[in-house]
């Protein structure tokens, strides 16, 4: 089969809810694209994201919980979407759990993948288990070869796996693959607008619409889903999707069956957006119910901007207005104080397309890669002025560090002793980090290890 993706053959993951999908994902990916939880059936969205591995390109493809029983109301929608991305695969990842061995809902999707006619690779994933190793025979009887054995937490074996899967299919190599972008479409950004019911985000959307004059395509679903508009701006695309409204959990009764899919929708939204634009009304203030929304945001590892709309309404309340409204959004959305604040009026346009701008900042922001020399020297500076605190009487020193991936940007940093750091260290490194290279509007994560010998 010849990929008709612009960034050369499509590689679909598949496999039973909680094998490691999303963590193979984003181990080959570099990013945090899916969410990884120990929750079964976590990932409902197809998720792609362009890779690479020893100069070739390709697609990477996540199915989400496409097999396994599910209450999730919006499952057959899934299982539409994740068996369209297995009929246009070029080769398929068959992830199973070596600690669990062969089970049940393994051999049902064997059967699903004999018949595609396409490789098949079969991924026997957390073999850093021994009792996984122990059990590695059991799979053989399905008949795909090869077996590999990995640990995508760890990233053992994913080398072996891609050099694998790249050999049976027809790759570009990057070179040519960058020679083609004139012809491929633009990098997308999706951008999720979000808040409470009425605080104006369909009129944000429409008005960027009529002022831009760029929308390139429509795609309304369902009444309530989303809409995604795609807006070409400066030479690049992006994807807004206006959410239906969320509100609290036990504001929507369960006779609105309605409201509750499209609270769902926008929450799914969120999972699968760069850049969540957080809505308030600037009449009320922040409330609770945005922290809970952003909370949503932050806790995927979006980018996020808070925009306080209707702020033609402010006017004539005092010069310090903003400062204050501002100084309150911080009070009340702590764990935001990354996200840039813009006051707009979407009723009247008034700075509307400073949000365009911010977006864009934003993304490449998230995007960011520090070089390690360069990053290693500004860690060093930050942890032998201000070192961290050990919980024992051994000296902690942050030997090394590096930056392991982007959107959002995430850092290990190797210690001497300590495995985790005082969540207001973590704090104090994130704010110096954000400081010293402007990432904008971004989460940013840290990961300590011991250095092992």
């Amino acid at each position: 089969m010849a990929s008709r993706h612009p960034h050369g053959p499509t590689v679909v993951l598949v496999g039973r809810p909680n094998v490691g999908k999303s963590t193979l994902f984003n181990r080959i990916t570099g990013t945090r694209r899916a969410i990884v939880t120990p929750v079964p059936g976590t990932t409902r969205d197809v998720i792609a994201q362009p890779a690479e591995w020893q100069g070739a390109r390709f697609t990477l493809v996540d199915t989400g919980g496409v097999f396994g029983a599910s209450s999730d109301p919006l499952h057959e929608l899934v299982v539409e979407h994740g068996k369209r991305a297995i009929a246009d695969a070029d080769a398929i990842v068959f992830v199973v759990d070596g600690r669990e061995g062969l089970v049940p809902g393994d051999e049902e999707i064997a059967k699903t993948l004999r018949p595609v006619g396409v490789p098949v690779i079969l991924a026997v994933n957390k073999t850093d288990d021994k009792r996984a190793r122990s059990r590695l025979g059991e799979f053989h009887q399905f008949g795909f070869e090869p077996v590999l054995e990995i640990a995508a937490e760890h990233g053992e074996g994913v080398g072996d796996l891609l050099d694998d899967v790249l050999s049976r299919v027809k790759t570009k190599p990057i070179e040519s693959a960058e020679n083609d972008q004139a012809s491929a479409k633009p990098t997308e950004t999706s951008v999720a607008i979000i808040g409470r019911p009425n605080v104006g985000k369909s009129s944000l959307v429409n008005r960027l619409l009529r002022e831009e004059r760029v929308m390139v395509s429509d795609m309304p679903g369902t009444t309530r889903d989303p809409i995604d508009t795609v807006l070409r701006w400066h030479g690049r695309d992006l994807r807004i999707v206006d959410t239906a409204g969320i509100r609290r959990a036990g504001k929507v009764a369960k006779s609105e069956q309605v409201e509750s899919l499209s609270v769902l929708l926008a929450r799914r939204a969120i999972t699968r957006a760069d850049i969540a634009v957080l809505m308030l009304d600037a009449t009320e203030g922040p409330t609770d119910q945005d922290a809970a929304i952003a909370g949503e945001a932050e806790r995927v590892g979006c980018g996020v901007i808070v925009v306080a709309n209707k702020w033609d309404l402010m006017k004539g309340k005092g010069e310090d207005t903003a400062k204050r409204f501002d100084e309150e959004v911080r009070r009340r959305l702590k764990f935001l104080d990354f996200a840039p604040i813009l006051h707009i009026s979407a009723a009247t346009g008034e700075r509307a397309p400073k949000l365009l701008e911010m977006i864009d900042k934003v993304s490449k922001s998230r995007q960011q890669r520090i070089p390690t020399s360069k990053l290693n020297r500004f860690v060093e500076q930050i942890t032998t002025a201000h070192a961290p605190v050990s919980p024992g009487k051994r000296e902690v020193r942050v030997l090394y560090a590096s930056q392991t991936a982007v959107a959002p940007p995430e850092f290990v940093l190797f210690t001497n002793v300590a495995t985790t750091f005082h969540f207001s260290y973590e704090r104090f490194l994130i704010n110096q980090i954000r400081e010293h290279f402007g990432f904008i509007g971004t989460p940013i994560r840290i990961q300590v290890r011991r250095r092992t010998k």
